[in-house]
């Protein structure tokens, strides 16, 4: 049997949590994403092209709200100074200072969501990366 050659139409990224309106109001209000699909309990939200992240109400999904939160979401934008100034004026707590990583070839900040998943914003600063 053989894989389904296809192109993918759209990824998500599920992140589940406590206080499903508080995190509507970050993805909302301060990241400035679109509802794509409402599915009530479950809110999906476009980042770029096909790329989402779902906010999942922790009470109904497939997993459990943790306080440990392993993962990072990354999103790349031409503005990361731009950003950063947004962020800073929201008085985000956690907000990290600008940071540039030569190995990689991004500048970025990072800062957390209301229930402790990390955000990234990042530019390329250099060609290749």
């Amino acid at each position: 049997m053989n894989r389904p050659v296809i192109e993918n139409t759209l990824a998500i990224t599920f992140f589940y949590y406590r206080d499903l309106p508080r995190a509507m109001d970050f993805y909302e209000n301060v990241l400035g994403l679109t509802l794509a699909i409402d599915q009530g309990w479950c809110k999906i939200y476009r980042i770029c092209g096909g790329a989402h992240v779902g906010l999942v109400d922790e009470t109904r999904g497939m997993n459990r709200w943790t306080p440990e939160k392993p993962v990072q979401l990354c999103i790349r934008t031409p503005d990361v100074d731009g950003w950063y100034s947004w962020a800073a004026a929201q008085e985000i707590p956690g907000l990290s200072e600008m940071f540039e990583n030569e190995a990689l070839g991004i500048r970025a900040f990072v800062m957390p969501d209301p229930e402790g998943y990390q955000i990234e914003i990042q530019s390329a600063s250099r060609a290749d990366a």
